[in-house]
């Protein structure tokens, strides 16, 4: 099993990215276990027709006593779907949506009833602190990617995340794979990410060009993988889904 956590600014295109990942990879075969560490809980969306699924959080609160078809749900194109989800706005603890959607996979045996190749865990980065470094010191991924554009806010979260990343490290944690550049195609865009991935000694993993395949797709609650999979985009999903796999699957 493959575990990779990737992270980003909110608003950076982390989403679409782990989404037509996932379905990617499911087309390659693997069953892919998507948890969406957002408490949008909007993570999912485009693998399950522009809907958003039950999260975790809101279902233990309605019932108390969950089962793994009430949080666990599988799209069409064969991707596992859950969402950790967040507090009631303005009460407690975002973070601990991730902690408790974790603890309640592992109660109910979800790695081993669904035995999946590939866990994608799309994590918020503006922050780094509690629920949301458990991908990385919880000991749940083996390795992370940070999704960024050559922005100037989206960057200072890469170097935050990076920071985080390398700190756990020592501890034998989640390595850093990389950056994936999600380009915003403003002039001098490409120069300032890899400075910035110089400077934290990390490498640019992959170029996502901007197409607009990608909303075209979202306004029919689609991965562009599912929607145009003809399409050069989802080719550049698709190679990036083969890069991130390149290791094999342990």
């Amino acid at each position: 099993m493959k575990r990779i956590a990737i992270y980003g600014k909110g608003g950076i295109g982390k989403s679409t990215t782990v989404s037509n990942l996932s379905a990617a990879m499911a087309k390659l075969g693997l069953t892919v276990l998507q948890i969406g560490c957002d408490p949008k809980a909007d993570s999912t969306r485009n693998l399950t027709g522009g809907k958003n699924i039950p999260t975790v959080l809101d279902t233990l609160r309605d019932k108390g006593d969950v089962e793994l078809d009430d949080i666990v749900f599988k799209s069409e194109t064969g991707v596992l779907c859950v969402e950790s989800g967040g507090p009631v706005p303005g009460v407690g603890c975002a973070g601990r949506g991730i902690i408790t959607a974790f603890e309640t996979l592992e109660e109910l045996d979800a790695y081993a009833v669904f035995s999946p190749d590939v866990v994608l865990y799309d994590v918020l980065g503006d922050v780094v602190c509690g629920g949301f470094a458990m991908p990385i010191r919880g000991g749940y991924a083996d390795e992370v990617c940070i999704v960024t554009s050559g922005e100037m806010m989206s960057l200072y979260a890469a170097a935050n995340i990076a920071q985080a990343v390398k700190s756990f490290a020592p501890r034998g944690y989640a390595g850093l794979r990389g950056l994936i550049f999600n380009a915003k195609n403003f002039e001098g865009e490409e120069g300032l990410v890899q400075k910035a991935a110089d400077e934290i000694d990390a490498s640019v993993l992959f170029h996502i060009p901007r197409d607009p395949h990608v909303q075209r797709s979202e306004e029919q609650g689609k991965t562009v993988v599912e929607a145009f999979p003809d399409s050069h985009m989802a080719k550049k999903y698709q190679d990036l889904a083969r890069l991130l796999l390149e290791g094999g699957l342990s």
